[in-house]
């Protein structure tokens, strides 16, 4: 029994040590950067936004609109009270959704995490984040031209914790702070992609994730919702599924329901749609999940 249990601890170690070397740096460097934007960047993106409102674009604002959101450092609680403060200065509502939902969706940090993945993974996670917002943007401005899509009122502020006067120790403030976020997250995927190397059977996994691919996306994106905590923390688990079989569509669809549907950005969503724009909120994530993941499996073939 001993010696049994020392097998599968070594075979634990080395898969642990293999991934755990394959995305450290990825991890490492993400986190940098996040801070890097968060401390030096954040108020220039918003800026930008601010200043798209004295364009005459229209609706074609979702796009830029979109963009800023992904280039946006900000968690769920940290986006919004500066959405908040975009419509109090009269932004249109599609606009602010549009940052609203790809900036839920990706960041700087979590793009490059995403590099890790390969260069096919990256491209769609930003295609499909980026598409996402501005068709966000677009449903809102179609569908809810006469009400109000938020009730940004019921949401408390959040108050900015990068207050030190020394922009050097606001970086490494910021980085303490990133690291203690998402390290445990981090940890916790590689050491779950570890034991899946170990003990869950190739084969198996294929089927389900791989050559049946339209029923793929759909379990994907069911599982998205429970299994996703942390997108730095997923990345070790998407990094084994997608060797161990999974296409490119399963994977944009778990990583789609992951991150807009996991329970501590749900709670501010609810808070600031209200019930029934909480519950089209859900059905059009789901169902943009499933069609982007079909999408990205009919396109890549892969």
């Amino acid at each position: 029994m001993t010696e049994i249990l020392w097998r599968e601890l070594i075979y634990f170690f080395y898969y642990f040590s293999i991934q755990a070397e394959q995305i450290f740096l990825y991890w490492l460097i993400g986190i940098a950067l996040g801070s890097f934007i968060s401390v030096f960047g954040r108020e220039k993106i918003h800026s930008l936004f601010v200043r798209m409102h004295n364009t005459k674009i229209g609706l074609f604002g979702v796009i830029p609109a979109s963009l800023l959101g992904i280039a946006s450092p900000l968690c769920m609680y940290g986006t919004i009270p500066v959405a908040a403060s975009f419509s109090e200065k009269g932004m249109s509502q599609e606009w602010i959704a549009a940052f609203v939902m790809s900036s839920i969706l990706l960041n700087p940090q979590l793009l490059f995490y995403s590099a890790a993945l390969g260069k096919h993974v990256l491209v769609i996670r930003f295609a499909a984040c980026f598409i996402c917002g501005v068709t966000a943007g677009i449903c809102v401005k179609l569908l809810f031209r006469k009400n109000a899509f938020f009730q940004f009122s019921k949401f408390e502020n959040m108050a900015n914790r990068d207050t030190d006067p020394n922009p050097f120790l606001r970086f490494i403030k910021n980085v303490g702070r990133n690291i203690r976020a998402t390290g445990l997250y981090f940890l916790l995927g590689v050491v779950l992609s570890a034991l899946f190397q170990r003990y869950v059977p190739r084969e198996s996994f294929a089927d389900i994730f791989g050559s049946n691919r339209g029923f793929g996306v759909l379990m994907a994106a069911a599982i998205g919702v429970p299994l996703y905590a942390c997108g730095g923390g997923t990345i070790p688990l998407l990094q084994t599924w997608l060797q161990n079989g999974m296409s490119l569509g399963s994977a944009t669809a778990f990583m789609i329901t992951g991150q807009a549907m996991k329970i501590t950005n749900l709670g501010a969503v609810k808070i600031v749609l209200g019930i029934k724009h909480f519950l089209f909120y859900l059905l059009f994530t789901v169902l943009f999940a499933v069609l982007s993941g079909l999408a990205a499996d009919y396109i890549f073939g892969i």
